[in-house]
């Protein structure tokens, strides 16, 4: 491991500050980026500990839920007013990792997990567009089960392309309830829908997400639930615990007798980004809760795919999960 500075930070203020360090960034329970620096992959200068700024809390104001950035994924999990009214939530985020893991990963941090693709995180293999960008892809050519299939052309062929899929379950749930993220930085704060905070490779696929580097997540709003009582989290993976999703789905419906009023849905473990589909969600308003339905917003959801060698299974695998996870959040199942 290259030597770092450490540095707690008692509030946002001092944090943004401290962060403008070259090459600073913010630690939160560390559950990804101290593995990536043990493998030589991220190289900061500084360590900026933001677990002590006071984003630990959950709280409904109004009809929204405010989850601060710090919440640990087993706290956020297990709280009553998110299995009780985002249970969508609740079963993705302890379907992740370990209990271990949840234990001591942030909300922040999950949000800002990259990717566990194999040619990225060794450092063996030089071609990595997302590691060294302009050095080539080498999942392209090379063993790519568990890879991209929507959203993954880059603007060059081979020069900036990147089939790399993000790992967060949280964020796949977080996308089909359509969270926002609110951010702080020296220009003061904002606040980005979930669906533009995570990116897709295009020319710059080395940038995962739309925050700054300057900014901090603070919190993240959960719109007024909807999905209570038909909602399910589906994870497809190679083993039951401690995998990352070869496809996973979030799929939450609002039903009035067997009409489906609205609906959510979101994809995991299929593209760059949680990979949220309106044209899908759209098809099923209005629409009677059932499996011919249910296929047909998982045609539109996977419209576009582009499979490689060893992954093509992806595409069906993801359709059939679709109609599995609607079926199951139509039935009020929960996992």
């Amino acid at each position: 491991m290259n030597p770092f500075q450490y540095q707690r930070a008692t509030s946002p203020d001092e944090a943004v500050h401290a962060v403008s360090v070259r090459g600073a960034k913010f630690l939160g329970g560390g559950t990804n980026l101290v593995d990536l620096m043990k493998y030589n992959v991220e190289h900061p200068s500084t360590l900026i500990d933001v677990t002590h700024v006071g984003f630990d809390q959950i709280a409904t104001t109004g009809t929204t839920t405010i989850v601060g950035a710090g919440v640990r994924n087993s706290d956020l999990a297990n709280h009553e007013a998110i299995r009780t009214n985002y249970p969508l939530l609740s079963q993705a985020l302890l379907s992740g990792a370990s209990p271990q893991l949840r234990n001591m990963a942030t909300t922040g941090g999950n949000l800002m997990q990259r990717t566990r693709c194999y040619y990225f995180m060794d450092t063996a293999f030089p071609a990595c567009n997302k590691r060294t960008p302009g050095s080539g892809c080498a999942a392209i050519k090379g063993f790519n089960r568990i890879h991209a299939i929507l959203g993954a052309r880059g603007g060059s062929e081979g020069h900036t392309e990147c089939i790399a899929t993000n790992p967060s379950d949280m964020s796949v749930a977080l996308a089909a309830l359509n969270a926002t993220i609110h951010v702080t930085g020296p220009k003061g704060k904002r606040i980005i829908p979930i669906t533009d905070f995570h990116r897709l490779p295009g020319d710059t696929p080395n940038i995962d997400t739309n925050l700054k580097s300057d900014e901090l997540i603070t919190a993240v709003e959960l719109p007024a639930p909807k999905f209570a009582k038909h909602s399910y989290y589906l994870k497809v993976r190679d083993r039951q615990s401690y995998a990352f999703a070869l496809v996973s789905v979030a799929a939450g419906l609002e039903i009035n007798g067997n009409t489906i009023r609205s609906a959510g849905l979101a994809l995991g473990g299929v593209a760059h980004k949680p990979w949220h589909s309106s044209d899908a969600e759209k098809s099923l308003i209005g629409a009677t809760a059932s499996s011919d339905a249910f296929r047909r917003a998982a045609d539109l959801a996977v419209a576009g795919a582009v499979p490689r060698e060893h992954n093509a299974f992806k595409i069906e695998l993801a359709k059939q999960s679709i109609v599995r996870a609607f079926t199951l959040a139509a039935q009020g199942v929960q996992a």
